[in-house]
C-alpha cells in the first residue's frame, strides 16, 4: 500500500484545525457556524445528534461542496464557518483536509468527534433523525 490510513490522518492532522468539544460547544447557536455531522444515518439514529447540526454523509460532500457541481448545496456558498464531526475524528479530520483542499473556509473538525462531545456530557439529541439537509 503506497499509503494508509493512518498517513492519511497523520497528513490532514498537521494541516488543518483541530477544536475539542467544549470550544465547539462554544460555537452551538452561533448563525455564522455550521455543524456538519457526517455520519450515515444509522450512526445518528443509534447513537444521537448535536441539534442543529446538519447531516451530511461523507460520501457525497465533495459533489454538494464543488458549486459547479449539479448537486452543489448553498450552504456551502454561505461564507460561514463548518466544523464538520464523524464518530471517532477520523472521516471528519479527513473531511476537513478535503474541504480545505477544494477551497471551502474557515473550516475545523471536532477532536475525538461525536464519542468525545458525549464522553465530555455535552447535549445529545436523540429521537427521529431529522431531514438531511
Amino acid at each position: 500500500m503506497k499509503k494508509g490510513y493512518k498517513a492519511l490522518l497523520a497528513e490532514a492532522n498537521t494541516e488543518i484545525e483541530a477544536i475539542s468539544p467544549a470550544d465547539a460547544a462554544a460555537l452551538l447557536g452561533d448563525d455564522s457556524v455550521v455543524f456538519v455531522d457526517i455520519r450515515e444515518a444509522a450512526e445518528l439514529e443509534n447513537e444521537g445528534r448535536i441539534a442543529g447540526a446538519k447531516n451530511m454523509p461523507r460520501g457525497v460532500l465533495e459533489f454538494w461542496i464543488d458549486p459547479e457541481s449539479p448537486y452543489h448545496k448553498p450552504v456551502f456558498a454561505s461564507g460561514k464557518t463548518f466544523v464538520f464531526f464523524c464518530a471517532a475524528g477520523w472521516r471528519s479530520a479527513l473531511t476537513t483536509k478535503m474541504a480545505q483542499d477544494m477551497g471551502l473556509a474557515p473550516v475545523k473538525h471536532i477532536d475525538g468527534g461525536f464519542a468525545a462531545w458525549k464522553a465530555a456530557g455535552l447535549p445529545v439529541e436523540t429521537g427521529p433523525k431529522p431531514q438531511r439537509t
